[in-house]
This record gives C-alpha cells, sequence and structure tokens, in this order.
C-alpha cells in the first residue's frame, strides 16, 4: 500500500510518501508545497493545490492521511492554517484518495513514543524508521510522521477486524 503523509500548513504543506508491505516501511519520496507570504490567500490556496495535485499524480498514493490542526493562540492564524488544510483534505478527496486524520500527539506518540516529543526526536525517528530517508525540513519529517502513524494505526485496525 502507498501512504502519502500531510502536515497542513498556508506557508509550506509538508508531504511524505511511504510504501507499506506488512510490517516494512519504505520511504519513497518526501518534500514541500510552499506558497509566498506576499500572494493573497486565493493564490496561496491554489498554489498549494496545484502542487499537491503534481505530487498525487507522480506518485500514486493509495490513501491520504492528515494531521489535525493544531489550534493556537492566536485565531487569525488559527483560521489561516484551516483554510489550507481544507485545501489539503480537498486535493486527496478529489483524487479519491480515502483521507485518515490524526491528532498531533497521536503522530507523535506513534512515532517517537512521547505525545510531546520535539520536532528533532520526530525526525530522528523518522530516519531511524525509514532508513536512508533525509528530510531536510521539519514539515516533511512531520508529513512522513503522519504516514508511519497511519500505518501503524492501519495494519492494528485491519489485525482487529480478522480476528472479529
Amino acid at each position: 500500500m502507498r501512504l502519502l503523509g500531510l502536515d497542513p500548513g498556508l506557508r509550506a504543506t509538508g508531504w511524505g510518501i511511504i510504501d507499506v508491505a506488512g510490517n516494512h516501511l519504505r520511504h519513497v519520496a518526501h518534500g514541500v508545497v510552499r506558497s509566498a507570504d506576499r500572494d493573497p490567500l486565493a493564490e496561496r490556496l491554489r498554489a498549494l493545490h496545484h502542487g499537491l495535485g503534481a505530487v498525487i499524480d507522480e506518485y500514486a498514493p493509495e490513501v491520504a492521511a492528515i494531521e489535525e490542526t493544531f489550534v493556537n493562540k492566536n485565531p487569525a492564524s488559527t483560521l489561516k492554517l484551516g483554510h489550507a488544510r481544507g485545501v489539503v483534505v480537498l486535493a486527496a478527496a478529489l483524487a479519491g484518495l480515502p483521507v485518515a486524520e490524526y491528532a498531533t500527539n497521536l503522530v507523535k506518540k506513534s512515532v517517537v513514543g512521547a505525545g510531546h516529543a520535539d520536532k528533532t526526536q520526530v525526525a530522528t525517528m523518522v530516519r531511524h524508521l525509514l532508513p536512508g530517508c533525509l528530510p531536510e525540513s521539519s514539515d516533511a519529517a512531520d508529513a512522513l510522521a503522519v504516514a508511519i502513524c497511519h500505518a501503524h494505526h492501519a495494519a492494528s485496525a485491519r489485525r482487529l477486524a480478522t480476528a472479529r
């Protein structure tokens, strides 16, 4: 199964592609789709949608996993992040991908073992779990962590379904 992990952001949306075969995870690709701060909101959202569409077209994932919105103290920032997250979900849905959503703390706990791990710990564990993968940005590392989280949780769900 090919998974697309996504870490939504208006300035930078991280993405990561992994292949999953049983318990084996293999890094395929990762990167960041960026929008220009100086552009109007509509253009920034279009850029995110276009960039993610290109990633989906190139790597043909079967499912997408997205980190839930982190609500911060600044309502304007949270609203902008919500716009970006909506575009990210829409890009995956328009491509026909099932979309799974995970809380930030669950992603960190699944990858690092602690729900309040910092970005350095997440990136270190991503490199450990995906040998040869060297994400150059925390956005891409976080997206790969979301994909890893989904791989673990989807496998557990399949085992439970089979046991029933």
